[in-house]
Parts: C-alpha cells; sequence; structure tokens
C-alpha cells in the first residue's frame, strides 16, 4: 500500500498521466480530421482505449489508496467525472457523449498545480462577483427599456423590444460591430444617440466589466498567498522537527559522554 501510494504521488507518475493526457488530446483531435480518421483510425481508436483504461487504472489504484478519502478530494471527484462520461456508452441517443471524451484533457487542471491554483483563485471570486452581475444587469436592463423606447418604432429589428434591445446592446458592449452595425444607422434619424450609448459602454465595457476583472485578480493574490503561506508554515515545521531532532541527538551524546567518563 506504501509503495502505490509514493507511485502515485511521485513526481514521475504526474508527469506520466499529464502526457497521456496531452497525447489523448492529440487523438482525439485527429479523430475530427476525415483524412487521418480514413488512415489511422483504428491506430487513433487503439490509443484513445488504452488511454483511458489508464485513467481508470490511475482512479482505482487512487481509491484503493485513499480510500474514503478519495471523495474528500473535489480534483479526485472531478477526475472521476470526466472519465467516469468517457466510460457510458456511446450509442443511439447517447451517442453526443463521443463528443464529451474531449472533457478528459480538463485533467491538466487536477494535475497541474499552478492550473489548480487559478481555478481555485476564480472560484473564490464567484462570490464577490455575485455583487457586480447584478449590477450590470441592472445597467443593461435600464438602458434596454430606455432604448426600446427611443430607438424600438425605427429600428425594431434592433431594439423591438426588451429581449432584442438587450441583445444589441450586448453586441455593443462587445464592441464587435457596434459602430457601423448599431450606432450609425442609428444616429442617420437621431444624430445625438451617441449621448445614449457612448455612456452604456463606458458603464459596460470600460467600468463594471473591469471590476471584474479586479475582483478575480485579487482573488488569485490571496490565493497565491495562501498557498505561499502555507509553504512557508510547512518548511517552518519541517525546519522545527530538524532542530527538535538535533537537540535530541545532542542530549543523547551528553548523556553517552557522561556515562564513557564516568567508566572511567
Amino acid at each position: 500500500m506504501n509503495a502505490l501510494k509514493s507511485l502515485i504521488e511521485s513526481r514521475r507518475f504526474e508527469l506520466a498521466i499529464t502526457a497521456l493526457i496531452l497525447l489523448n488530446a492529440v487523438t482525439l483531435g485527429l479523430e475530427t480530421w476525415p483524412a487521418a480518421v480514413e488512415r489511422f483510425g483504428g491506430l487513433l481508436a487503439a490509443i484513445d482505449r488504452v488511454i483511458l483504461a489508464i485513467f481508470v487504472a490511475e482512479l482505482a489504484a487512487r481509491a484503493i489508496v485513499y480510500r474514503a478519502g478519495f471523495f474528500r478530494d473535489p480534483w479526485r471527484i472531478f477526475d472521476l467525472f470526466v472519465v467516469g462520461i468517457a466510460l457510458l456508452p456511446a450509442t443511439g441517443g447517447l451517442s453526443v457523449l463521443r463528443a464529451l471524451r474531449i472533457l478528459r484533457v480538463l485533467r491538466l487542471i487536477s494535475i497541474v498545480p499552478s492550473l489548480r491554483r487559478v481555478v481555485t483563485g476564480f472560484i473564490a471570486a464567484l462570490p464577490g462577483m455575485g455583487s457586480i452581475v447584478l449590477l450590470l444587469g441592472l445597467v443593461f436592463y435600464v438602458f434596454a427599456v430606455m432604448a426600446t423606447k427611443l430607438y424600438g418604432p425605427q429600428f425594431p429589428q434592433l431594439f423591438g423590444d426588451v429581449g432584442e434591445s438587450l441583445f444589441t446592446l450586448f453586441q455593443v458592449m462587445t464592441l464587435e460591430g457596434w459602430s457601423d452595425g448599431v450606432v450609425r444607422p442609428v444616429m442617420e434619424i437621431h444624430p445625438y444617440a451617441w449621448l445614449f450609448f457612448i455612456p452604456f459602454i463606458v458603464a459596460t465595457s470600460f467600468t463594471v466589466l473591469n471590476l471584474f476583472i479586479g475582483v478575480i485578480v485579487s482573488a488569485m493574490e490571496a490565493e497565491h498567498e495562501a498557498v505561499e503561506t502555507a509553504e512557508r508554515q510547512a518548511l517552518q515545521d519541517d525546519q522545527e522537527s530538524i532542530l527538535a531532532e538535533l537537540k535530541a541527538l545532542r542530549a543523547e551524546l551528553r548523556e553517552l559522554r557522561t556515562v564513557y567518563e564516568q567508566g572511567r
């Protein structure tokens, strides 16, 4: 059991699993290329089955080592979910699951520590992002109602109702074709429409969305500091343990020296 635990926790084992994940990503990508399937279809399928078998064996080994503790780690549950999808029969109504095999590439997140920290930081930022989402929703709704009232009669395809206005304003927020596709046609009839659209762009694209970035960056910095603190604490604990062992060794040496001198 100890040998198996040392194996699955070793750096070489993690590198091997990472290499297999990348190889599987390449083979799954090649399966979308008709020329590659026609020439190497059998080989690609065989490689896919072998890699899947290795992933199943790896998870089984982790379950044997950690037992009930296997389900205490959310990353192991994530790996189990991703690999489990590939084991479902991809026939009939479940044929769509064949496309979900590419999700195995996401196992890199659980294998590579730096990716885990990024995802953990993003998850930690979600509560703070809730208020920003609410604020963005309010801004969108207010501007959508205004746009429908102001420009809906002349541009029903863009602002015919609140739903159409929300979609159009989302396009404007992304700054994709907002000028020629939306604003300039509106300004041909409403020359001062820029007084509506420019504050909207400033409020959404340049302000609220940057708040998202700020919250995510702050959460990732906090996660990075937490990891560094944990590493420093672990190093300090190791140093204290070594010092305690040295002190105990010195005490034993003094006792041996005393016994030796008394024996003389």
